[in-house]
């Protein structure tokens, strides 16, 4: 049996008490309580995070092992790498930080995630990220096509480590040029590591990997002990993380 938490002072268990690999909910660790920033912040800063449906109690999930994207491992492929240069020499697209949090939010909601027919990202969930946002702790990285927002993705900062959360495109690879633009802030700003919760083949093929459940926790602490990011602008100067230049913008990559 998993602990049902029962008002905002019951503390979450300690994830060692999530479900084993062979249960039928393999990282379930308690249900119940409220979603409110609180709750989120002391649930993140454990490795916790909340996943349930509509008519659910709140989840909370500590899986074993975790997927990850290691900011030096992130896997730019040759044609993501031709559209991203595309991309930053048209004057009309950009990138942009938390020009339109409720509406990345929003479109992320109406997408399923690998595997799934429905959202996970219900609108109990939708009001307590959008209270975090503006407390600071929740970010969303977009992608501006000819002026319309074409794609991105939203995610919780918390001293240098950043939680992936969702991800949307209303056009091809624009929810990719978000993240590519994400890992080349994460870098900029000393973050090595992006939590993605769960393994999907989508994010391995750009890189991701798992790690024990107990190793994610020891590098979690260490980037939870370190400085906040303060500035959460994006420049384009950042793209050279991953190896953009003004020439690389003015012309094609080869095939």
């Amino acid at each position: 049996m998993i602990p049902w938490l029962r008002g905002p002072h019951d503390a979450l268990p300690d994830t060692r008490r999530a479900l084993g690999p062979d249960s039928e909910a393999p990282g379930l660790l308690a249900a119940g309580g409220e979603l409110t920033p609180q709750r989120l912040a002391e649930a993140y800063a454990k490795g916790i995070f909340p996943w349930y449906s509509q008519g659910q109690p709140v989840l909370w999930w500590s899986p074993d092992p975790r997927m990850v994207l290691f900011t030096d491992e992130f896997r730019l492929k040759r044609s993501l790498r031709k559209t991203i240069a595309k991309f930053i020499r048209t004057p009309s697209c950009e990138v942009r930080i938390d020009s339109a949090f409720r509406r990345v939010i929003a479109a992320c909601a109406g997408t399923p995630r690998e595997g799934q027919d429905g959202t996970w990202i219900v609108p109990e969930m939708v009001e307590a990220y959008s209270a975090w946002h503006r407390l600071g702790a929740v970010h969303s990285v977009e992608t501006w096509w000819d002026g319309e927002l074409a794609g991105g993705l939203y995610g919780v900062s918390l001293g240098r480590m950043f939680f992936g959360e969702s991800m949307f495109s209303h056009r091809s690879d624009a929810s990719k040029i978000a993240l590519a633009a994400l890992v080349c802030f994460c870098r900029a700003h000393g973050v090595a590591m992006i939590d993605c919760q769960q393994r999907t083949s989508h994010l391995a093929s750009l890189g991701g990997r798992e790690l024990p459940r107990a190793e994610f926790e020891r590098r979690l602490t260490l980037a939870l002990g370190a400085e906040p990011i303060r500035d959460w602008t994006y420049d384009a100067s950042q793209w050279r993380q991953l190896g953009f230049t003004g020439a690389d913008a003015e012309q094609d990559p080869g095939p």
